[in-house]
């Protein structure tokens, strides 16, 4: 398996260029994620690494080896698309074997790397079936096991889950992970819209947006150490709050005030003193926020919409500015009825500061 490089990789369609100066380094049996909002560039930059789009400049490299003008069936990568992309006519058998047969491989080369896939991906009971005899997880299935027989240098998806429902998008998520997990030298690149799949699956994820990457790092460092507030928005669902906040120093650190009115919270960020005056944006996640009756609180809200699921309560309000929308994630069940005010805090340490530019200057 291999590790691939992209060095200043750009894209451009006549005068609109949609990537510009990709750098990322992949390393071998990685499983890196791209997300990304619709018109990004993620599934362009996969097709610029699988061979299906030219890249208009900069350099990919696997093993070291140049690869901007290798044809696709030379760059040793296998990719797993969107649809499925079977042949109807042909059994499961023969729709994993048909790369390898134009490939001119041996019967028992064939035979043996079905075996092996059909066995790590528990598709020996349906190699005689058709497609149309199969669920469209079974499918899917099917479309990674002839990917893995031609034993590839880099495995590619193409969003392969977005075409199943909700209960087999999870089961097939997990049959992903225990793909990876039996394959641990595999290299693999994944695109994706779904967070849960980023941040179940990757090694690192790569934050894409209006043809820039926006920040690489691990799930949970991306959720809990955001650049800057695209990436705090786009990684957890609901959504990052930002609130408008004035910065005041006292000694070593820094008391954020809220510019409704709210309660002062002290946040350790002596390194950036500086910033007493400024106005900033606080992030705090809606799973972070807390009810309280006491005066130091973030911020005072009408409730404006209650989302009771039973594991967790949902709240939807505005803050008493009137422009900042708030959500809240409460564990558990509250029976809190609309138009309720209610304070709102967060324990300082999951604060977030971003000043005027969008960039977070809070790392602890």
């Amino acid at each position: 398996m291999s590790s691939l490089s992209l060095k200043d990789v750009s894209k451009s369609y006549g005068s609109v260029e949609v990537l510009r100066n990709i750098n990322l380094e992949i390393d071998q049996g990685e499983l890196i994620v791209f997300v990304g909002p619709s018109g990004c560039g993620k599934s362009t930059l996969l097709r610029m690494i699988a061979g299906l789009e030219t890249i208009t400049g900069g350099t990919l490299e696997i093993d070291t080896e140049r690869m901007n003008d290798v044809p696709p069936a030379q760059r040793g990568i296998a990719m797993v698309f969107q649809t499925y992309a079977l042949y109807p006519h042909m059994t499961v058998r023969d729709n994993m074997a048909f790369g390898m047969k134009i490939a001119r491989k041996s019967r028992a080369e064939i035979d043996a790397a079905i075996a092996n896939a059909a066995r790590i991906l528990q598709l020996e009971p349906y190699l005689d079936r058709l497609p149309k005899a199969l669920s469209g997880g079974q499918r899917q299935r099917v479309a990674i096991g002839r990917a893995i027989v031609r034993n590839p240098k880099v495995f590619l998806f193409d969003e392969p889950l977005s075409n199943l429902d909700a209960a087999l998008r999870v089961a097939t998520r997990i049959e992903i992970a225990q793909l990876k997990e039996s394959m641990p030298e595999s290299t693999m690149v994944y695109v994706t819209h779904d967070q849960v799949e980023a941040m179940t699956l990757a090694s690192r994820i790569v934050v894409l947006h209006g043809g820039n990457i926006e920040q690489v790092g691990a799930p949970l460092d991306l959720y809990e150490r955001p650049a800057n507030t695209f990436v705090a928005q786009f990684i957890g669902s609901p959504a990052m709050n930002l609130l408008e906040a004035k910065v005041t120093a006292t000694g070593e650190t820094t008391s954020v005030q809220m510019a409704d009115g709210g309660g002062r919270a002290s946040v350790p960020i002596a390194s950036r003193s500086e910033d007493a005056g400024s106005t900033v944006r606080l992030g705090v996640r809606p799973e972070d926020l807390t009810i309280t009756d006491s005066d130091t609180f973030l911020v005072s809200a009408d409730v404006d919409i209650v989302e009771a699921l039973g594991e967790t309560t949902v709240l939807y309000f505005m803050s008493k500015n009137g422009e900042d929308a708030l959500i809240a994630k409460l564990p558990g069940i509250h029976k809190i009825a609309k138009g309720t005010t209610i304070r709102l805090t967060a324990a300082p340490e999951k604060l977030h500061l971003f000043d005027d530019k969008g960039t977070s200057f809070l790392y602890r």
